[in-house]
């Protein structure tokens, strides 16, 4: 197997661990502990606000490929091991429609609007 095809095969597997966690968090049976660490991963994940900025040579882009995972990781240890792997099945059998990618991603858009304003707004006064 080619290393390519191996990244390929990983990329997809992080993706359906992504997807089930997603479902994972709506399950009712999954502890609220876990729910706010699976929150604070995603939201870390889609931010575009690192600990250590992206234009940094080379630890820019370490922290997303060591927290990131690392988070989903013990996101997934969170979550008893029944749940997640009827969350893992249905994330491989009916995976997210384009429709539910774009409400997700309207979603995100928002969020980042909004703070934005309000950052604005609240420099705008601080100079005011």
């Amino acid at each position: 197997m080619s290393v390519i095809a191996s990244w390929k095969q990983q990329a997809k597997q992080l993706k359906n661990e992504t997807m089930a966690l997603c479902l994972a968090y709506r399950d009712p049976r999954v502890p609220w502990y876990a729910k706010v660490f699976m929150a604070a991963v995603i939201g870390y994940a889609i931010s575009p606000i690192d600990l250590i900025p992206d234009f940094i040579p080379v630890l820019g882009y370490l922290d997303d490929l060591i927290i990131v995972p690392a988070g989903i990781y013990l996101a997934i240890k969170m979550i008893p091991r029944g749940i997640m792997q009827e969350c893992r099945e249905k994330a491989t059998s009916n995976p997210f429609s384009s429709r539910a990618k774009w409400v997700v991603a309207g979603i995100i858009i928002s969020i980042w609007i909004l703070v934005i304003v309000l950052a604005v707004k609240f420099i705008w006064q601080a100079l005011s």
